[in-house]
């Protein structure tokens, strides 16, 4: 394996490792700020439709292509996770009240496509100061 395709795959499973902490640590705070317990079984019981919808996401977005786009994979993979994760949401039963369905979307907004541009401009800066620097 040469050295860009190393640093190719490091960069996919850094962005999935990303997103799937981002996805924890929404839910995280999500059931601290509703005084719920925060062990494995509560974190994973809130968590798992979000981790099936993003993985969904994933593969539906082809999001090892581009993992660090913002759009239209980053979109893609943010959509699918809310869309799916509350879906999945509803067929277990778990409740989806219209507060939550907008603090997830906004706060999963803010996560999945957050990170990828504040890397995306991280990126933009530092090829422009090597193109300055060779001049």
């Amino acid at each position: 394996m040469s050295e860009r395709e190393r640093t190719r795959a490091g960069t996919i499973v850094m962005a999935a490792f990303l997103d799937l902490v981002l996805v924890h640590v929404f839910v995280t705070i999500g059931r601290s700020s509703h005084h719920e317990t925060v062990g494995m079984a509560g974190i994973g019981s809130t968590a798992w439709p979000f981790i099936v919808a993003l993985a969904a996401g994933w593969l539906v977005s082809l999001q090892w292509r581009h993992p660090l786009a913002v759009w239209p994979t980053g979109v893609a993979i943010w959509a699918v996770t809310v869309g799916g994760g509350l879906l999945l949401r509803v067929v277990s039963g778990q409740g989806v009240q219209f507060a939550f369905v907008l603090v997830a979307t906004i706060t999963l907004a803010v996560f999945l496509l957050g990170w990828r541009l504040a890397t995306l401009l991280v990126m933009r800066r530092s090829r422009r100061r090597v193109e300055t620097m060779t001049r």
